[in-house]
């Protein structure tokens, strides 16, 4: 759960299922007078819109129920609630949440709509708030990636080339100061480097962790027997010896 301040009104945003939910209650305190969400659920052009959005990113979607809604919608006499829209047509672009974080939260392709009917001025302004977010979550994933590199998948690159964990090969060499990697050879730093790019390859394309380390550890063993056959790299390893 995070939080977005917009023209002084502050907005939270929830994530579900690896998407963004913003809540459109708080973005109501906004707007002035009277409103209420039910109020802009009946309009004719927001049930449209919300059918669109559901027939892109929802597969179960009602549509014999929606069609009925979007028969009705815009009569003077007829309104809908959100758990109502929800429950009959099993949208998943609204939801309704109790608790402390309570009230009703729109994807954020339906908040950004929501917020025109705020004003324009309203929309723009969110759009900008959210995306700066987004900014600051991407640089902060940057280093959390980095860092975790740092911290796991080293080892696992160690085990691999050198046949032992950082811990081992201090306990090992208790003589010796600096890292592991002070002490590696031409082939083992070449190797290293190109399991770092692959892991990195690895986390872009989703594969799980487990599936990630077999294939870096079967790379790795593979990569350190052709480097160990190469004449070229015999021949750096000799001068880096003299």
């Amino acid at each position: 759960m995070t939080k977005i301040n917009v023209k002084g009104t502050e907005i939270t945003i929830i994530n579900v299922e690896n998407e963004d939910y913003i809540s459109i209650t708080d973005m109501l305190k906004a707007k002035d007078g009277d409103f209420f969400i039910s109020d802009w659920l009946r309009n004719r052009n927001t049930v449209e819109f919300l059918g669109i959005w559901e027939h892109l990113n929802n597969p179960n979607f009602n549509y014999g129920e929606y069609a009925t809604i979007r028969s009705k919608a815009g009569l003077h006499n007829y309104k809908i609630s959100v758990k109502e829209w929800v429950e009959k047509t099993n949208a998943i672009g609204l939801k309704a949440t109790a608790g402390r974080y309570g009230g009703t939260y729109a994807h954020k392709d339906i908040a950004f709509e929501f917020g025109m009917w705020i004003s324009a001025e309203f929309k723009i302004y969110l759009i900008k708030e959210f995306q700066r977010l987004k900014e600051q979550e991407q640089k902060q994933l940057g280093w959390d990636i980095k860092r975790n590199l740092a911290k796991i998948n080293y080892r696992i690159h160690t085990d691999a080339i050198f046949g032992m964990t950082a811990k081992e090969w201090r306990d090992y060499n208790k003589d010796k100061s600096g890292n592991i990697r002070d002490y590696a050879n031409v082939s083992q730093l070449v190797c290293l480097s190109n399991l770092e790019n692959l892991n990195a390859l690895f986390i872009n394309e989703n594969l799980p962790q487990d599936k990630r380390l077999i294939k870096l550890n079967q790379i790795a063993i593979q990569q350190m027997r052709l480097l160990s056959e190469d004449k070229n790299v015999k021949r750096l390893e000799s001068k880096g010896t003299k």
